[in-house]
């Protein structure tokens, strides 16, 4: 009996590492496939200058891309965001939520506060960084009239959808 049930596990184990191989083997397909299609990466250099700050998705900060978006084929966006008024509710605090599939924030300078449906307020600090998975709502509760924060995105075209 004990051997039958041994047998039977060795069985199942073997099914079950045979699944994740070829789930892994087509893994590695798609990502070779999805490299072949994209164009290749250019060397690219942003360095920091006051006049590539400008107005851009929102009226309350400018934004200076850092010009990812050509370099890797629209694959990624990057831009530094600076806020250049005062945070009022009124203006600011709009729920919405970015078609994307990536989004990272880091906080350069000052402070920033959001709230994330299902997650809560949150306050980040220089040197904070968080990961906003898709689709997630949230909404801007505040921020330093000092605030600069990094964004990275993936894809580098994506639709920002305000939902009041």
């Amino acid at each position: 009996m004990a051997k039958a049930r041994k047998k039977a596990r060795t069985k199942a184990h073997a099914r079950r590492k045979s699944v994740r191989s070829k789930a892994s083997t087509r893994r590695a397909v798609k990502a070779k496939t999805r490299a072949k299609a994209r164009k290749p990466q250019r060397f690219t250099v942003s360095h920091h200058r006051e006049e590539d700050f400008d107005q851009g998705l929102r009226a309350y900060s400018a934004y200076r891309d850092l010009g990812l978006a050509p370099a890797t084929g629209g694959l990624v966006q990057a831009h530094v965001i600076r806020m250049t008024k005062p945070f009022t509710a009124e203006e600011v605090a709009i729920p919405h939520y970015h078609d994307v599939e990536f989004q990272m924030v880091y906080v350069l300078k000052g402070w920033f506060q959001s709230e994330f449906e299902g997650e809560g307020v949150h306050s980040f600090h220089a040197g904070s960084c968080w990961i906003q998975p898709p689709g997630i709502k949230h909404t801007v509760r505040g921020y330093s009239d000092d605030c600069e924060l990094l964004e990275i995105v993936l894809p580098a075209e994506f639709e920002t959808v305000t939902l009041a």
